[in-house]
């Protein structure tokens, strides 16, 4: 009969742990979008998401099916994975603590995310100035303007959050300790954004942010951080630029 090594090694299931929990993430971020994609483009037509109400409708969709594959459906497995308000630091009230902390991590996160990017831009390994496609390409109205405004900074930075920092890093950081964890999570965070200069900038974020949830031990800061830095984008992209 086969002994489970794993029981007998509390090393090797906590790197299992840690693995699993790290694929599933970025599985259930890349796949929700397929999984809402093709029903979509089979109802509505492939060029549903020309329209910036059913982009948003489209990505509120995404990270809805994503946190609950990430957040609910584990529970179904295995009752000790059931996530609760407090285990996800979701307890009580924002507060003026998280303000303030959020206001720092954003100009944390613009210095050394701009500091990163102007070293790696010198040795010509990232395209700092290289722009990201967030999916809205024809704004053409203050309606077009307000209903991208909701996906990219109310919807995108609190599902994110909710999933990451929220999830993620609290169930790595249970197993092998904040700092390893942040790292982890900025890592994955960073390279699912699929863009050098975008990737750095928020796995600095991401870094910044779990040092936020340590410091009040809950995600209303990050998640503030996240809104202040997508609206400043936001604000650049199609208010200024417009």
């Amino acid at each position: 009969m086969k002994k489970d090594t794993s029981k007998k090694n509390p090393i090797l299931k906590t790197i299992l742990t840690v693995i699993v929990a790290l694929a599933w993430v970025g599985f259930v971020t890349i796949a929700a979008q397929f999984i809402v994609a093709y029903p979509m483009f089979w109802i509505l037509g492939r060029d549903v998401l020309d329209s910036p109400l059913w982009t948003t409708i489209y990505a509120a969709l995404v990270y809805v099916v994503s946190a609950f594959l990430v957040i609910v459906f584990p529970r179904f497995l295995r009752k000790t994975w059931k996530s609760t308000r407090e285990s996800l630091g979701l307890t009580e009230l924002p507060t003026f603590t998280d303000i303030g902390l959020a206001l720092l991590g954003f100009i944390a996160t613009l210095i050394v995310s701009g500091y990163v990017l102007q070293i790696l831009q010198g040795l010509n390994l990232v395209d700092a100035a290289q722009s990201q496609d967030v999916g809205y390409n024809n704004l053409m109205s203050g309606f077009d303007r307000a209903i991208a405004f909701i996906a990219l900074v109310v919807i995108t930075p609190f599902f994110e959050e909710l999933i990451f920092r929220g999830w993620l890093y609290r169930k790595l950081k249970g197993k092998i300790g904040a700092v390893v964890s942040a790292i982890l999570v900025a890592i994955l965070f960073g390279a699912l954004h699929g863009q050098w200069n975008v990737g750095i900038t928020v796995g600095i974020m991401s870094l910044v942010i779990c040092v936020e949830q340590e410091l009040t031990g809950t995600i209303y800061a990050g998640i503030l951080t996240h809104m202040i830095k997508n609206g400043v984008a936001f604000w650049l992209l199609y208010v200024i630029s417009a």
